[in-house]
């Protein structure tokens, strides 16, 4: 298991670049499924999952770094 301490901040930011581009291609998909299909309730948890990560990133890289982005 890696752990965001173990990171660098370079890493982070490449996979917060990663985090955000996947979550711009789900939410782009996910408006092309009716709600409550399979392939739409997929979307929505694979988004969550994805805000969820660029949090933890975002945050374990103004812990490294001191600096508090705006949003």
């Amino acid at each position: 298991m890696v752990l965001l301490s173990d990171t660098t901040e370079e890493e982070l930011k490449e996979a917060l670049r990663a985090i955000n581009s996947l979550l711009s291609k789900c939410e782009k998909m996910q408006v092309k499924f009716l709600p409550g299909t399979s392939q739409h309730t997929l979307l929505k948890n694979r988004i969550n999952a994805l805000r969820i990560s660029e949090s933890l990133i975002t945050r374990a890289i103004e812990d490294s770094t001191g600096y508090k982005s705006v949003q």
